[in-house]
């Protein structure tokens, strides 16, 4: 069976193909181990995370862990934007819009009540991904959620 032609603008997203240990909130959080690989043929990239039992999740986190999580980034060639299909343990599944721009990845939604975006920055030397997610009840006001920080496994970009 042949492969789908991935749109171009997915050879973005190559920086995050590996896999990277995720911590967040002030690194109370992790470490998450997080992998990401094409599908496809490379016309979707996948994202894994799962936190093995002896990963730190304090507080809150612990009892709304959201681990095992998954999370598909395709692109939409019409709209000229990623599209990010997000689902983990607890039965969450949403719908992302992404972009990415000078080695920043953008991800946002729009729901009633409770608006999501991220942002988030990779290194020059492609080792460490930081930012964060900030969560608005209207999309106009919003506050920070948790911050976060990926470290490749291995140090070194392949």
């Amino acid at each position: 069976m042949r492969q789908p032609t991935p749109h171009p603008a997915l050879r973005q997203l190559d920086v995050f193909v590996g896999e990277w240990d995720m911590w967040a909130a002030g690194r109370s959080v992790g470490p998450v181990r997080t992998e990401f690989a094409w599908l496809a043929g490379g016309a979707f990239l996948a994202q894994r995370a799962d936190a093995a039992p002896e990963t730190s999740l304090p507080g809150e986190w612990a009892r709304h862990a959201p681990f095992p999580t998954v999370a598909l980034t395709g692109y939409d060639d019409t709209a000229e934007e990623f599209t990010v299909l997000y689902a983990d343990s607890r039965g969450v599944a949403r719908v992302y819009r992404g972009s990415m721009t000078d080695r920043t990845w953008r991800q946002w939604r729009t729901a009633p009540g409770f608006h999501q975006r991220l942002t988030a920055t990779v290194s020059p030397d492609g080792n460490t991904i930081e930012g964060g997610w900030e969560q608005s009840p209207d999309g106009e006001h919003w506050t920070t959620d948790f911050d976060l920080t990926y470290t490749r496994v291995g140090g070194s970009r392949r």
